[in-house]
């Protein structure tokens, strides 16, 4: 007798992991929906060739790096 209570508690408790890892696993599978929208303002797709683009990078750091830093006169 025990060991048919020792046999049916073991299968109620892998039914029991079995639908909670179910749950898990559809709770985890992305729905496929539409792309996220950018939203306004943000930034815009490269456009130009890749060696364009590079230039364009390197132009913004060189003109940020132009900019003056602000000076702190709290000393």
């Amino acid at each position: 007798m025990r060991v048919v209570f020792g046999v049916l508690s073991l299968l109620v408790v892998v039914a029991i992991v079995g639908i909670l890892a179910r749950k898990q696993l559809g709770a985890v599978a992305p729905v496929a929906g539409p792309p996220p929208v950018a939203a306004p303002g943000t930034m815009a797709p490269p456009t130009g060739t890749p060696q364009q683009q590079v230039q364009q990078f390197q132009q913004a750091v060189q003109g940020t790096l132009q900019q003056a830093r602000p000076v702190d006169d709290t000393k």
